[in-house]
Parts: structure tokens; sequence; C-alpha cells
């Protein structure tokens, strides 16, 4: 497990936010994979990831986001991304999740 990495959540009303600090990659996805999945399993099904202190992005942490959006999908909730890097913000574009993701600028917008 990468040492900078760290992922907290906490409830806000009928959201649950997941803030992800560090990389989300091969070695992380699957921690973020299993505590995502058992917000789910909890029947938390309106979910905030927060990337705001997330330092990179593979392709196995756009495909984790894009099979919870499913699975969150399927339970009629809501899943939104809080994106301020820039770099990570144009992997959204560039494969044009932007278009599938609500993305937001910070926890609060995301939240209102």
């Amino acid at each position: 497990m990468h040492p900078e990495f760290h992922i907290r959540h906490h409830d806000e009303s009928d959201w649950t936010v997941i803030e992800i600090r560090g990389e989300v990659d091969v070695h992380t996805v699957p921690r973020i994979r299993e505590d995502l999945g058992k917000k789910i399993q909890a029947g938390r099904h309106r979910l905030i990831v927060d990337l705001t202190d997330t330092t990179f992005m593979d392709s196995t942490g756009l495909g984790l986001l894009v099979s919870v959006h499913k699975r969150i999908r399927a339970r009629a909730g809501a899943l939104r991304l809080v994106i301020v890097n820039p770099d990570i913000r144009q992997i959204f574009t560039i494969t044009s999740l932007d278009q599938i993701f609500p993305i937001y600028g910070s926890t609060q917008a995301a939240l209102a």
C-alpha cells in the first residue's frame, strides 16, 4: 500500500462522502472497491467520491468508478465526483466520462 494513501468516509444527510488521498491505481483500487462495496451493501446508495487530494489515477481507478456507477444506478442511487486537480479532470474529459459523472469543484457543491 502506498504510504501516502488514505481513504475516509462520513455521512452527511442521505449522502456518504468518500475522501481519497493519494494515488488511485492498481495497488489501491482493491481497498477502495472494498470500502465502497461495504457502503453500497449497507444501503448507502448516494455517494460522493471526493478526489480533491487524489494525486494520480490510472485506468483501474476509472474502471472502478464506472463499475460503482452501474451498481449505484441499478439501486436508483447517485454517484457524484469532486475533482479539483486539472490533470485528473483532463482524464475524465479525454475519456468522455465527464458526460457520465456529475463532477463538482467542492464537496459542498456536490451536496447541494
